[in-house]
């Protein structure tokens, strides 16, 4: 099938048309993002580049003043895009491209020129028809990432794993385990010993939000256990035990583990499914992980109508943990937790609700039985990590696919131009700044709120947190909380330890280690950056000098000592 594809000039002019020609359209599968094509001056006909499973064939037909043109089926990477997508058919498809930087005068479209903008006739009708098409072809779920990620180079479905489950599994694979299971939890017990996940980390969500969703309400909480690598669910009486780990490649990495006895215990991915809410905008677009803050009623439903936030380090306390149980004190500042919305007169009107009934509450008596469970806490300190947790991992996810992206799309572009393929682009580095600058904030807790009262949880999680270091000469560490105005008592995540973090493309570590320095240095206190005082700044700094030797690499490679 060929189909001509025309680009005018930002001049107007049809002798100066570019043009490209669709020599070929195949999709296995149909998940189609991009299309790029290369154009240059006075060149030879360049092989177009096509990424994803659309492996479209382009060429140059004819030459004239150089550009980049991106073409974007599905919205992968608009940014790229310097005209406007018009029409696809027989008809010559005309788009006018961003004006490129001249040396000589340049004339603006002529009026009668702008008759080329739009496809018309039969052009139309194939345009429409085209498009019904490519978008029959697509499998039916709702859009969530900005990117192919379960393509090349993330490859996130195939069966190559790094996470802490998949290690455990392989290692039960050559060594059966013996784990005990126990009337009421099951493997719950041993799984958390094994993956090395504190009981004390326990929190309870009472909101019909998850995988097993009919097991679930105000009376039968599900529980989260956690780590830095792993996040565990476990509901009573509910069929299986459910995980995610961080594959340091991938992102995040579902599984479940029957809670049956008999059968020797074995994890089992699951993607599809989970993917269906893991996968989307909540999770930053990426398989990531949710935390989200819902008003519920008496069987634990959300009640949509009253809205629903997503939690993240802007969010103030008022708006965190609805549809949650929580166990600690907070003075005379509220959150949404441990609240039922009894009455239908607030569904329309949740800002009325009283939330001081339910706040500052050390035990959970008045609202569930804990029996079954390992602890009887859902503590506001372990609550507040795993939000900060849950949202710096699904960035440190985007970036790293999205900078493997681009470096991809770097390579492809500067073979198409007859260039090195490590010579860097201005579109590269864009790219790894937009996933870069909100990863750098929410690592230095730049947009976190102040607390006007101290939180103080009901268990063990906050010692045990801060234990494990490491620690400089002064015994500072990254992981020592705050919990008088804030989290941290250092404003610098512990997570810029972890592999996932480590693992990010050179190029992306270089960024942040750069901008991190302006950061930490006082060179950069603008924006969000402000309320990092110098004594902030100069702690992180030196903790992060001597516990954490990459950065400190990579900032004497950088010039920066």
């Amino acid at each position: 099938m060929d189909s001509e594809v025309s680009f005018l000039d930002g001049e107007g002019l049809r002798s100066s048309e570019r043009r490209l020609s669709v020599r070929k359209i195949h999709s296995s599968p149909p998940e189609i993002l991009l299309v790029a094509g290369m154009l240059c001056s006075n060149t030879p006909s360049h092989p177009a580049v096509a990424s994803g499973p659309l492996h479209s064939l382009l060429s140059v037909k004819s030459y004239s003043s150089g550009a980049q043109i991106w073409l974007n089926a599905c919205g992968a990477i608009p940014q790229f895009l310097p005209g406007r997508l018009v029409g696809f058919g027989p008809e010559p498809l005309r788009v006018n491209p961003a004006r490129q930087p001249s040396p000589g005068p340049r004339r603006s479209v002529r009026p009668s020129d702008r008759r080329h903008s739009r496809p018309r006739g039969l052009g139309a009708f194939w345009s429409g028809l085209l498009w019904l098409i490519i978008l029959g072809t697509l499998p039916f779920r709702a859009p969530a990432s900005d990117f192919p990620y379960d393509l090349p180079p993330i490859n996130y479905s195939d069966e190559q794993l790094d996470d802490p489950i998949s290690r455990l599994q392989a290692a039960w694979n050559q060594s059966p385990p013996q784990l005990e299971w126990e009337s009421g939890r099951g493997y719950l017990n041993s799984v958390l010993q094994a993956l090395r996940v504190s009981a004390q980390s326990q929190t309870l969500v009472f909101s019909k939000t998850s995988l097993q969703r009919d097991y679930i309400s105000p009376a039968s909480p599900r529980a989260i256990y956690f780590n830095d690598d792993v996040y565990v669910g476990f509901v009573p009486g509910a069929p299986v035990l459910e995980f995610s780990a961080v594959d340091s490649q991938k992102g995040a990495i579902f599984y479940t583990l029957d809670q049956q006895p008999g059968d020797p215990p074995r994890f089992r991915r699951q993607t599809h499914e989970c993917l269906q809410c893991h996968d989307s905008s909540l999770a930053q677009g990426v398989p990531g992980h949710i935390l989200r803050s819902v008003y519920t009623d008496p069987r634990g439903q959300p009640i949509l109508s009253a809205g629903t936030f997503v939690t993240t380090p802007a969010s103030p306390l008022r708006e965190r943990f609805g549809g949650w149980y929580v166990t600690g004190t907070h003075g005379q500042q509220w959150h949404m937790g441990n609240l039922i919305v009894r009455s239908p007169e607030f569904h329309q009107r949740p800002d009325r609700l009283d939330l001081s009934s339910t706040g500052n509450q050390t035990s959970l008596d008045a609202f569930c039985s804990t029996a079954l469970f390992p602890t009887g806490h859902s503590d506001i300190v372990a609550l507040q990590v795993l939000a900060h947790q849950v949202y710096v991992h699904n960035l440190i996810t985007k970036a790293n696919h999205q900078s493997r992206l681009a470096l991809r799309d770097q390579v492809a572009i500067n073979q198409a131009l007859g260039r090195a393929p490590t010579e860097p682009l201005d579109s590269t580095r864009s790219r790894l700044r937009s996933v870069g600058e909100p990863l750098l904030r929410a690592v230095l807790l730049a947009d976190e709120p102040a607390w006007s009262a101290p939180l103080r949880g009901t268990s063990q999680f906050a010692a045990e947190f801060a234990r494990p270091g490491p620690r400089d000469q002064q015994g500072r560490s990254l992981r020592d909380l705050d919990l008088q105005t804030r989290l941290l008592k250092h404003r610098c995540s512990w997570l810029i330890y972890s592999p996932a973090f480590l693992a990010l493309p050179d190029a992306q570590l270089d960024y942040l280690a750069g901008r991190m320095w302006e950061v930490l240095n006082g060179t950069d206190t603008s924006g969000k950056f402000a309320q990092l005082s110098a004594a902030d700044r100069q702690a992180v700094l030196e903790i992060v000098r001597e516990t954490h030797p990459p950065l400190r690499e990579r900032w004497a490679k950088l010039g920066n000592n």
